[in-house]
């Protein structure tokens, strides 16, 4: 009977996680009273948690803009958020089966995540590239050859790190952190000689360490990374209605303002300056409001 009980409670998970939602995203928070918002706990500075334990960064504070903006829509200045911990893995079938109706973190926009669910405008741009310790001599991809490669569970590093494996005829060990905290840490406690991701958030993560001297981004650019807000797909007024209020806030220059707050300012929990200019990638994303993926 156990086994049975066991079994079942699997199946009726999987079958959950597996069931798209109709997407009116508008109507189901109508109708609940409540918007549903999905946020990293150590994507800094997009989204992650601060010392009281609060989602903040800069996605938050763009999510928090629609959320605002949805209250509005619908004339429910009381309408609830609800806050729900999502990771690389869980992200979009939390999506798909209706759990969370924005999801605002560090998610790339690529055209295979665009075949389940959809983008809001690009938020970020960010190159890919890798964080090694400061005295392991690792100036390239070639010098991975032999070593452990970290990356994160779910993320499209892991992608680029085989790619080049191919072209580089180097030989690697890739290890998986749950999530960039645990990625890092296999770089920090040795078990990894370089952790693969979005340069913002190795940025991050170094000057976040007890040590940030100990820590250096190495290697070329695998990639460039847009980032957006992620929704169901084939809601195209709820899209819109993401979609009008980044754009306003590019236009009105106000994003600028959000953006300095997390990036070339002090931020919680640690007050560290990441001292990350906008680049011109997304400078010309901000110019140029669009939702083309990679």
């Amino acid at each position: 009977m156990r086994t049975s009980i066991r079994f079942m409670a699997v199946a009726v998970t999987s079958a959950l996680l597996a069931t798209p939602v109709m997407a009116d995203t508008l109507q189901k928070i109508k109708e609940t009273g409540t918007i549903n918002v999905g946020h990293r706990e150590s994507s800094i500075p997009f989204s992650y948690l601060d010392g009281n334990q609060k989602p903040v960064g800069y996605s938050m504070d763009l999510c928090n803009k629609v959320v605002e903006a949805v209250k509005k829509e619908l004339k429910m200045p009381a309408l609830v958020t609800k806050l729900t911990p999502v990771t690389s893995q869980t992200r979009i079938p939390l999506m798909t089966n209706g759990t969370i109706d924005l999801e605002c973190g560090s998610t790339t926009n690529s055209l295979e995540r665009q075949k389940q669910v959809a983008f809001g405008v690009t938020t970020f741009v960010s190159p890919v590239r890798m964080v090694v310790k400061a005295d392991s001599g690792i100036k390239s991809l070639s010098d991975l050859n032999g070593k452990a490669v970290a990356t994160t569970t779910g993320t499209t590093s892991d992608r680029y790190i085989k790619q080049n494996e191919k072209g580089q005829s180097i030989d690697v060990k890739n290890v998986y952190g749950k999530d960039h905290a645990e990625s890092f840490l296999m770089v920090e406690t040795g078990r990894a000689a370089a952790f693969v991701m979005d340069e913002v958030l190795l940025a991050g993560f170094i000057a976040s360490a007890r040590n940030p001297k100990d820590f250096a981004l190495a290697g070329p650019a695998l990639s460039t990374e847009p980032y957006g807000i992620m929704l169901r797909k084939d809601d195209p007024q709820f899209k819109a209605l993401v979609d009008k209020t980044l754009t306003d806030l590019m236009k009105s220059g106000e994003i600028n303002k959000i953006y300095a707050k997390w990036f070339t300012s002090p931020i919680p929990p640690k007050n560290v300056n990441l001292n990350l200019p906008m680049n011109a990638q997304l400078q010309d994303a901000i110019k140029n409001p669009n939702d083309k993926g990679i």
